[in-house]
């Protein structure tokens, strides 16, 4: 519960940050109490000055102790029906 509570206030407050596009919170379906974080930035450089912002260092710190191993971190590209041009 405490983990979620960090990461629901992570998220709520990182949708306003300039170049967010969507950030959901999403609790895995087949690996009971995994979280997994959902991010679209508007471009690279979007994400890169969220990953340095002050509301990151504070979500990663609030997380210290209440994991069971170091998060992964992964950056994807869409490939949608949608974002094909």
């Amino acid at each position: 519960e405490a983990l979620q509570a960090i990461l629901s206030k992570y998220v709520v407050v990182s949708r306003s940050h300039d170049g967010c596009r969507n950030i959901d919170l999403c609790l895995s379906a087949t690996h009971p109490h995994r979280f997994v974080v959902i991010e679209k930035w508007e471009s690279p450089e979007a994400q890169r000055a969220h990953f340095d912002s002050d509301d990151m260092v504070e979500m990663a710190n609030a997380c210290d102790g209440k994991l069971a191993r170091k998060p992964s971190i992964d950056l994807l590209d869409a490939i949608s029906a949608h974002d094909l041009r």
